[in-house]
């Protein structure tokens, strides 16, 4: 499939998946995301390119690329994370199809140009209104489907799982890393600190965050995040497996099948634009 580049909005762990599944059939992505990303499955998200400047996520690597940068990764076949909240790379080049993986759960602003394809993922999403598809992110039956009409199931407010695994942040300020990511944690091993408040003042003592299950410590925003009251800030899994903490998970392989279902489904409906390299 000669398709122009697909853009994605976001680099998250979900936005990965998708990110993973479309380059392994051949389609060439683009991932646009925040100045600062608050992705927490740092080690399975690409946008951590953003700090480090690149991320190999299983056999795929992304790199911070500036714009006129941005072809020569594509030919060298890795996965372009540009700093473009707004996704305005569209007014500067072709894009066949927009994924809206940045999981706000509520509906989008427009974008700066009217695209061929715009699929979104999860809540927020209408077909019809703001998007042409959209693709459930709800575990259970009806994960990775496709809806062209009708709407993803509302957000439940609700991790999957045991909800004691998602930690938040107990106070606005700033946060510390106590321990990597992929660590062993027992019940009430210390994993982050407020150090500082809002008003940038040293907290003394701070503000610890503990792990409320045995487990390991499968993501954690970085340290020197500015955090607000009860935002997810960390992750503990409870299967103990520290192999998953770098693995694309089967929820965001999922919803990157649905995705490729949606594209394929319109290749003979629509004047998708075709790559002119």
């Amino acid at each position: 499939m000669n398709l122009a580049p697909i853009l994605i909005r976001g680099g998250g762990d979900l936005a990965t998946g998708v990110a993973l599944r479309l380059r392994r059939v051949g389609l060439r992505v683009v991932i646009v995301e925040l100045p600062e990303p608050l992705a927490v499955r740092r080690m399975a998200s690409f946008s951590e390119a953003v700090f480090e400047g690149e991320i190999r996520i299983e056999d795929r690597v992304a790199r911070r690329v500036e714009l006129r940068q941005l072809r020569n990764v594509l030919r060298r076949g890795d996965v372009p994370v540009v700093v473009d909240p707004e996704a305005r790379l569209i007014l500067e080049d072709e894009y066949s199809v927009v994924v809206d993986a940045r999981m706000r759960k509520e509906p989008p602003a427009p974008l700066p140009k009217r695209v061929p394809l715009l699929i979104g993922l999860g809540p927020g999403f209408l077909p019809g209104q703001n998007c042409d598809a959209t693709v459930e992110t709800r575990r259970g039956p009806f994960m990775g489907r496709v809806y062209w009409t009708g709407a993803a199931e509302p957000d439940s407010g609700q991790p999957d799982g045991d909800p004691r695994r998602v930690l938040r942040a107990p106070a606005a300020g700033v946060l510390e890393e106590c321990l990597p990511i992929a660590s062993h944690v027992s019940e009430g091993s210390l994993l982050a600190r407020a150090i500082m408040d809002a008003a940038d003042e040293r907290m003394d003592p701070p503000i610890e965050v503990r792990s409320p299950l045995k487990g390991v410590l499968r993501g954690m925003l970085r340290s020197g995040t500015r955090v607000q009251p009860g935002l997810k800030i960390g992750d503990v899994d409870p299967r103990d497996d520290p192999r998953l903490c770098f693995l694309a998970s089967d929820k965001s392989l999922a919803v990157g099948g649905g995705v490729l279902e949606a594209i394929l489904a319109e290749l003979g409906k629509r004047n998708l634009p075709r790559d002119r390299d």
